[in-house]
């Protein structure tokens, strides 16, 4: 579609450029002619892109020509709340505190698993999972505790460590918590 402007016969010929097999050599040669008739200095200037998917405006400014992400991310943005627990002049564990105090609870609970108290071990990983949720929810800053939004991270955590925790109270030999509907299901599905 021509609309008879500067910046239309512009694109139209850098198209026919193009499409006549002249090569990206002639087509670049054209718009720096081009934009040697807008300022002076400006001709000898390469034309730069900053992504591959910007493409030079009418000023010759690279502008984004499609809303797709770039094939390759070139950087990641830090999940909501996963800047530093401590300032930055404090040692690397006290920055990283949350994270470190939910491993210690869980190496606890999985030293106490191995010295053979298991309801009481997998009851302290749960509950340090609940903690990591807990402090995941109050704090504004956790560190390496978060890993994704605020909002998937209190789901994940808090879901895993109540998942384990009741497995621990229900687990047999002779159960801390009994869930009468739940026996029924599992001898109608086990006899049926």
């Amino acid at each position: 579609m021509r609309n008879g402007s500067r910046d239309g016969e512009r694109a139209d010929g850098q198209a026919d450029a193009r499409a006549e097999g002249r090569g990206g050599r002639q087509a670049d040669a054209a718009v720096d002619g081009q934009a040697g008739e807008q300022g002076g200095e400006q001709a000898d200037a390469e034309l730069t892109v900053r992504d591959p998917v910007s493409a030079p405006d009418a000023s010759g400014k690279p502008k984004r020509a499609t809303r797709r992400f770039p094939l390759f991310t070139k950087d990641t943005a830090r999940p909501e709340g996963g800047g530093r627990a401590a300032p930055g002049d404090a040692p690397a564990p006290a920055r990283q505190w949350p994270i470190l105090a939910v491993l210690v609870v869980v190496g606890l609970g999985l030293l106490l698993t191995a010295l053979d108290q298991f309801r009481v071990g997998t009851i302290l990983i749960g509950a340090a999972l609940l903690a990591g949720a807990v402090m995941r929810w109050i704090l504004p800053g956790v560190g390496m505790l978060a890993v994704r939004s605020r909002f998937t991270d209190i789901a994940t955590y808090g879901v895993l460590g109540l998942a384990i925790v009741l497995l621990a109270l229900m687990a047999q030999p002779n159960p801390w918590l009994v869930i009468p509907f739940l026996k029924g299901a599992l001898h109608f599905s086990v006899s049926g």
